[in-house]
């Protein structure tokens, strides 16, 4: 299953991440730090999605209160749910 997510508080604009058996398939941020979001995505990418919501839940950026891997856990908090 494909889901879209719009990300508050950070860069980024979107987030697309693909999910299947409870494991991510791929993942997509549109704007933000393209290294760092394109890092992100290539260490979550064949991992539990479970997992992941518990290794980048709560990471802040400059004080934000969250941050990319913070968005993208609660990306994947919505798309299983």
């Amino acid at each position: 299953m494909k889901y879209r997510y719009v990300p508050r508080g950070v860069c980024s604009r979107m987030i697309e991440v693909e999910v299947d058996n409870n494991t991510i398939k791929d993942c997509r941020f549109i704007g933000g730090c393209h290294g760092n979001t394109q890092g992100i995505c290539a260490l979550v990418k064949g991992m539990n999605v479970f997992d992941a919501i518990a290794k980048l839940e709560g990471i802040d950026c400059g004080g934000r209160g969250t941050s990319c891997p913070d968005q993208l856990s609660k990306a994947l908090k919505e798309a299983i749910a």
